[in-house]
Order: C-alpha cells, then sequence, then structure tokens
C-alpha cells in the first residue's frame, strides 16, 4: 500500500487533471506513480516534464530505457524496473538485452558504455573521473549525449526514490531484481 494517497485521475481538477490527461494519452491509463506523485502539482509537473525532454533527446527511447533499467535495478526499484523493462521491449529491445541492462551490460559496445557511465554516475553519486566521460566519449557518444546521460540518470533517481520510498504500487508486469556483484 501506498505511503501518500494516489490522486484519482477522475476526480481531480485544474493542472493536475491536465497533466493526468497527457500521461493518460501517453500511456493508456494512469500509472500509480504517477498518481502518487499527482499529490504535488510541482513535482508532477516537473516530473513529466524531464520525461516529455528527455523523450525527444538524442539518446533514444531503446538507449534511455536500457539506462532506466540499469538504475532501477542497482537502486532496488522494482516499480521502475517493471515499467522501464515494459517500456524497453515496446521500444523495441529483445527480452534478453532488458535483462543484460540490468546489470549494466549490453552486446553492443556503444551501449555497454553509456550504461557503465550511468552506473558509475549512480555508484559515485555523480563523482566520475575525466577518464569516465572520455570512456563514453571514445565509444562514439557526443557531449550532447553525455549530458543526456547524465539527465536520465537524474530524472531515474527521482522516479526511483519515489517509488522506494512511498512504497508505490507496481501496476506493471513484475521483473525480479538482480543483486549487484
Amino acid at each position: 500500500m501506498s505511503r501518500v494517497p494516489l490522486v484519482d485521475p477522475a476526480t481531480t481538477t485544474g493542472p493536475v487533471k491536465e497533466q493526468l490527461d497527457q500521461v493518460r494519452a501517453a500511456f493508456g491509463g494512469v500509472p500509480s506513480m504517477f498518481r502518487a506523485v499527482a499529490g504535488s502539482p510541482a513535482a508532477l509537473q516537473s516530473m513529466w516534464a524531464q520525461f516529455g525532454a528527455l523523450g525527444t533527446g538524442t539518446l533514444g527511447a531503446a538507449v534511455g530505457e536500457q539506462i532506466a533499467v540499469a538504475v532501477a535495478n542497482r537502486n532496488a526499484c522494482e516499480y521502475c524496473l517493471a515499467a522501464h523493462t515494459a517500456l524497453g521491449r515496446k521500444a523495441g529491445v529483445p527480452r534478453e538485452a532488458m535483462a543484460a541492462a540490468q546489470d549494466g551490460a549490453s552486446d553492443d559496445p556503444r551501449t555497454a558504455a553509456v550504461l557503465t557511465f550511468a552506473l558509475r554516475l549512480v555508484e559515485e553519486r555523480g563523482h566520475v573521473s575525466a577518464a569516465d566521460v572520455q570512456a563514453v566519449r571514445d565509444a562514439g557518444w557526443s557531449d550532447e549525449q553525455v549530458v543526456e546521460v547524465v539527465a536520465h540518470v537524474a530524472l531515474n533517481l527521482f522516479t526511483n526514490y519515489v517509488n522506494v520510498a512511498l512504497e508505490v504500487p507496481v501496476d506493471f508486469p513484475t521483473v525480479p531484481l538482480r543483486r549487484a556483484a
């Protein structure tokens, strides 16, 4: 049971209703995470705007979802792991690739470099080295994309913390967490 009330999209009004209507249009329903965050109109606005902005970024949905799965697994966020695994599959990422992303791995060297960097950001709380940044560049990613990786990690930390701290009920098909080596 959630530690905060889940806002009912059918009874809300104003800007919260407008944003939850946008969420419904994007997802075909309003996932519990958004209903939990909607208790703070400012937090909902921030989260939804970040999703929208990063959705237009240059990394692409497949890489973004693999980053989300790696970060969720590292933070033991069952909600985000389930949601982003489903979204990754919808973005065309094979099941095996999504499972590998949980461990920060990929058969694609470019994606593997991004996942390694994303997990370094999480593990080191942002205090990565110049060599860590250079490794992503050396794998063929631009500086713009390096910044986007940081933005994806930051958004996923926010959503992980919301879901873990507030015990938001998972409303996507569950995926088993993997323990970091």
